[in-house]
């Protein structure tokens, strides 16, 4: 069974581990954009190569990130409905994309993500 694993993989399930145990909540977001945006990338490249197969591993990946941001979200005052409609609306496009995949959508998302995320950055800090 471990042949058939691919060690680039066990290699990133171990890091992304290490970081969850030891992360903070803000931390812990800011991770699922990372993992978000990284997916996101790796599915526009894997597209373009047609590499369905990883395609479809790095569309997982991102519909699980959506769905761990999602589940962060607790009450429904401030910017809780805002996010909560960004993360569907996300989910929604992702989702479409397994089916007929849009480069263009996808990207548009992943470079939302990113924005979000270096402004997270810059209030940590």
């Amino acid at each position: 069974m471990l042949s058939l694993t691919n060690p680039l993989e066990a290699y990133r399930r171990v890091d992304f581990d290490a970081r969850v145990a030891g992360a903070d909540p803000a931390q812990l977001t800011l991770l699922c954009y990372e993992q978000l945006i990284g997916s996101l990338g790796s599915a526009l490249f894997a597209a373009e190569r047609g590499d369905n197969r990883l395609k479809s591993q790095s569309l997982t990946r991102a519909l699980a990130a959506l769905t761990a941001l999602r589940l962060g979200i607790s009450g429904t005052d401030g910017i809780a409905p805002a996010l909560l409609q960004m993360f569907e609306a996300a989910r929604k496009a992702v989702l479409d994309s397994v089916l007929v995949f849009d480069q263009q959508t996808i990207g548009m998302i992943r470079q939302d993500f990113i924005e979000i995320s270096r402004e997270m950055l810059r209030g940590v800090r």
